[in-house]
């Protein structure tokens, strides 16, 4: 970890400008369910407090750490799409500062960029943090290709691994001439400032241009190449809580590590936003995006479709791009329950900064057109309202509060309640010896025995019916690839016999993709079930074991699993 204390200072108009939050009372139109959620936590919060003040310091303790299990959730969210769809402006907007991530280069963006809005920062008071590759991850990429060079390799695609790999070596040349002997040596570190402005941003994470000057300690890009992530921790008085936006680099660049990093960062998200350009909705590098996050169950997707400024007759056009997005969804076999939400970052941004006289011509006559009100009628909060990011903040609300954050707090209650329990059962201990009755001693290597026993039992149990499941699976899969494999053989034989050998035969693999969705899907239920099962018996044997060994009625004691 390295402190750029030579950095601390920095440019004070750069710095106030870019750390100035736009939050007027309408930025928080849309943000109802985040609220009620929030709620939910805060209730949750006091519960756990009630509990410290039933026990002593070793309740506190416990009620503190399950505090503090929860106010650490920071449910993220995934901005992916292509090159100029709009992406960071509308991350600009759902942050409150319209002038954070500079939106007019193009592209920009060559790293992922979090921003952890309402986290709380560490005790050194770092707000920006850039990771930098370590040298094992830099030569995987020069060696491998990375990722997509593994699966180009895989695929027998020599052209593809062989572009990417002449794509990083150039890089790196480009970057060691540039760095000089700073080069190896900046590898696998991290710098952490104390400030945050707009040069600091292009000089880690803008793609920069050929450097003339290789001194220039302020150009853009200057480590942009060996950048791995950039981490932003900025205040949002709008949201109700914390909230991580991850705005990536765009899918269709030229530079296909690019898109390697894009999809690593998937995995750290469940909620995901496809960002669409109204004048280009769904191309087939959308499509591929869109069935590459909607394959795992647990990820949401939202998509995004921004640019509706830019159409000349938004309210009629919308509908159109609507059926044709939802009817492109069905005919290439994607979920059905897709959101498709329609909207204009540059509107949002315009309304936030209370500009909306300043509006371009072209945007403002699709504004009409779009609200029916004339321009000088339209008050910011309705820009906003029109802009579409009081609905997706709806949407995704609602996937965090019915998704990971229901799953949250569900485990802390659980735990919680484990804790009460414990109380109450040490609560009628003190009560018995209170009033001098006997109480039962358990030999403590009785009792190790006694739970190793249960341990063994109930670890076989599982693992006997989980190897049944997935032998189960497997044997489904086959069968799948087998029905898959005969299909496309009596379709290529049917193609020989009417249209002859020198005709292009395609078979798509849709079908299988379908098959194979579906055998796990329904492995993944067979699974949970089986598991709750076991841990449910597991927790009941503890249940009966601590009853038995207290010796001592306790109401409602039971534990959870």
């Amino acid at each position: 970890m390295n402190i750029e204390n030579s950095e601390i200072e920095g440019d004070a108009a750069a710095t106030a400008q870019t750390a100035r939050s736009f939050s007027p009372d309408f930025a928080r139109n849309g943000l109802e369910r985040m609220e009620e959620f929030h709620q939910e936590m805060s209730d949750m919060r006091e519960a756990l407090l009630d509990i410290e003040s039933l026990g002593g310091q070793n309740a506190s303790k416990k009620s503190h750490k399950l505090i503090d299990a929860m106010e650490a959730f920071e449910p993220s969210i995934t901005m992916i799409g292509q090159i100029k769809s709009g992406k960071t402006s509308l991350v600009n907007a759902m942050s409150g500062r319209p002038d954070l991530l500079p939106a007019d280069v193009n592209p920009w963006t060559s790293v992922v960029t979090s921003l952890h809005l309402n986290t709380k920062v560490n005790d050194e008071g770092t707000i920006a943090s850039f990771q930098f590759f370590d040298p094992s991850e830099w030569d995987h990429l020069v060696e491998n290709g990375g990722r997509i060079g593994e699966l180009s390799s895989r695929a027998g695609a020599s052209d593809e691994l062989e572009k990417v790999r002449e794509q990083i070596a150039e890089m790196r040349e480009k970057t060691k001439a540039r760095l000089g002997r700073k080069f190896e040596l900046l590898l696998g570190q991290t710098h952490n400032y104390r400030h945050l402005d707009d040069d600091l941003i292009q000089r880690y994470v803008c793609m920069g241009d050929d450097f003339e000057d290789e001194d220039a300690q302020d150009a853009q890009g200057q480590f942009a190449d060996i950048t791995k992530s950039a981490d932003l921790y900025i205040d949002a008085p709008s949201l109700p809580h914390a909230l991580c936006i991850r705005d990536t680099p765009g899918v269709n660049d030229t530079f296909m590590m690019r898109e390697q990093i894009t999809i690593n960062a998937l995995r750290g998200s469940r909620i995901c936003v496809v960002v669409l350009s109204a004048t280009q909705a769904l191309s087939s590098m959308d499509m591929g995006l869109i069935r590459l996050i909607s394959n795992v169950k647990s990820r949401e997707v939202v998509i995004f479709v921004n640019r509706i400024d830019e159409l000349a007759n938004p309210k009629d056009e919308i509908e159109e791009i609507r059926t044709s997005i939802l009817s492109t969804l069905a005919n290439n076999n994607c979920p059905d329950d897709l959101e498709v939400v329609f909207g204009s970052a540059y509107w949002a941004n315009m309304a936030l900064q209370e500009q909306i006289d300043d509006l371009d011509p072209d945007s403002a006559a699709a504004l009409q057109n779009y609200s029916g009100v004339g321009k000088s009628e339209l008050s910011a909060e309705q820009v906003w309202d029109h802009s579409g990011l009081p609905t997706l903040f709806d949407k995704i609300g609602e996937r965090i509060a019915e998704g990971e954050g229901t799953t949250m707090l569900n485990t802390i209650r659980k735990r919680a309640m484990n804790h009460l329990q414990g109380l109450k059962a040490s609560s009628s201990i003190v009560s018995l010896r209170m009033s001098n009755q006997a109480l039962k001693v358990v030999d403590p290597e009785t009792l190790g025995k006694h739970l190793d026993a249960l341990e063994d039992s109930f670890r076989a149990t599982l693992e006997k019916q989980l190897d049944a499941l997935i032998e189960n699976y497997s044997k489904r899969i086959d069968q799948a690839h087998k029905r898959f494999i005969s299909r496309a053989l009596e379709s290529l034989i049917q193609h020989l016999e009417t249209k002859g050998e020198n005709e292009l035969w395609q078979y798509s693999p849709d079908g299988l993709r379908i098959l194979l969705r579906s055998s796990y899907q329904s492995m993944r239920k067979s699974v949970a079930g089986t598991c709750d099962s076991v841990f449910g018996g597991v927790t009941d044997e503890l249940t009966k074991t601590y009853l038995s060994l207290l010796s001592a009625e306790v109401d409602g004691f039971k534990v959870l699993p």
